[in-house]
């Protein structure tokens, strides 16, 4: 960088995103901290989400005082421009890459995206995410809709997790520099996964037998691989059946239990062709189901969620936990995106009543209009509307209309 290149850039950070009030002296040096160039900071590397809004953005003062506070503390930033864009292809390597993790206040659909992957990654014990805290700044309580789905999701049955042993929340940038504290060991409590060592080592072998003649399409089924509640259960499984029966292929992440073992098992048992993808540390956790027509190993879960995306022509979301979520979420950004494995693909969103007239989904859906009133997705509150809503977007694709969307 040139001498007149950083002296613009601290120019920048002094004036524009720093609180007034500060010394100059300490504007200015937290400034050199800002923008990157603090010469003696340890390599340890930190990824913030969020994005810097503009001039008039009341959080732009927070987000920089954060970099501040990190920078001091002697983190290395990842994405402190907010310019970084976090896909299925790129995001299991910037977790990877990554120490530790920081969200800002005011997720995007994009943040929640990242922050249940992280989440996902503790569950699922990913060895990426060993000893890597996470907190969320929490300011104004930006974060609570997604707190309080995941807490949802914990009484409904789906996530074992208590979300607030993974998420540290925090209401000011100098409790979450306190809370990530490098020299302070930090691992992921035990809430009863384990893995089993039941899988084969090397390589997985890969499974493809062709789709009937008579295959119409494929649908795939996002859902719980943990849930035991009967109801749900005898639910995934007699989807699975309509699948077969309708001649619709049943494309699965290839859990052999809860929901979507039943899915399998439905399609499987009544003739279907059955088809699915997992990763080699998910499966010594929950096995695979048998009655696979196609198998397709992948090594971790976001190239996963490509092939399925990919192989599949609409996509259902039953009840599940947190990897569920995840799923809806890479399926609304890549509509967003206008991807092409999405392009007139429709989803559905089994918003099932539970006890006392709750519905399963409706802490999720009210998330996502928060942040994107013009959700992309049907919803059906009984599983006989599924198909239905799904054979109607095919009708009309064949027609060349555009699909219609409704979420409520």
């Amino acid at each position: 960088m040139t001498g007149t290149a950083m002296n613009q850039t601290l120019l920048r950070f002094i004036r524009a995103d720093l609180p007034r009030g500060d010394s100059l002296e300490g504007r200015r040096n937290c400034a050199w901290r800002t923008a990157g160039l603090h010469p003696t900071s340890p390599v340890r590397n930190l990824r913030l989400s969020g994005r810097v809004g503009g001039k008039d953005d009341p959080l732009r003062a927070v987000r920089a005082e954060l970099m501040c506070q990190l920078f001091e503390d002697g983190w290395n930033i990842y994405n402190h421009n907010g310019d970084q864009t976090i896909t299925l292809g790129n995001i299991q390597e910037k977790i990877r890459e990554s120490d530790a993790f920081v969200f800002s206040p005011q997720p995007s659909l994009e943040d929640i995206f990242s922050a249940v992957s992280v989440f996902v990654g503790y569950q699922t014990l990913d060895p990426d995410l060993v000893g890597k805290p996470t907190s969320l700044l929490n300011t104004h309580g930006s974060w609570d809709r997604f707190i309080h789905l995941v807490e949802n999701l914990h009484e409904m049955g789906t996530v074992r997790q208590v979300v607030r042993d993974y998420f540290q929340l925090a209401k000011t940038p100098e409790e979450v520099v306190a809370l990530i504290d490098p020299d302070v060991c930090w691992l992921a409590p035990d809430h009863g996964n384990q893995i089993h060592g039941g899988t084969p080592g090397g390589q997985i072998p890969e499974v493809n037998e062709p789709r009937p003649d008579d295959q119409r399409y494929d649908v795939c089924v996002f859902c719980s691989a943990s849930v035991k509640d009967e109801g749900l259960l005898d639910d995934g499984y007699q989807f699975g059946r309509e699948l077969a029966l309708s001649k619709v292929g049943c494309i699965s992440g290839a859990g052999r239990t809860g929901i979507m073992g039943s899915v399998v098992r439905g399609a499987a048992e009544s003739g279907g062709w059955t088809a699915g993808s997992n990763v080699p540390h998910i499966i010594q956790i929950e096995g695979l189901p048998d009655g696979l027509s196609a198998f397709w190993p992948r090594p971790d879960i976001y190239t996963r969620m490509e092939v399925m995306i990919e192989e599949s022509d609409a996509f259902v979301i039953m009840p599940g936990g947190c990897g569920t979520v995840q799923e809806l979420l890479a399926l609304l950004l890549r509509k967003g995106r206008k991807h092409d494995t999405t392009k007139a693909k429709p989803i559905v969103v089994f918003d099932r009543e539970m006890n006392e007239g709750r519905r399963f989904w409706s802490p999720l859906l009210d998330l996502i209009r928060s942040i994107d009133p013009e959700m992309k997705v049907q919803v059906a509150n009984t599983r006989e509307e599924i198909l239905p809503l799904i054979e109607a977007e095919q009708a009309a694709g064949l027609r060349g209309e555009e699909p219609t969307r409704t979420a409520s």
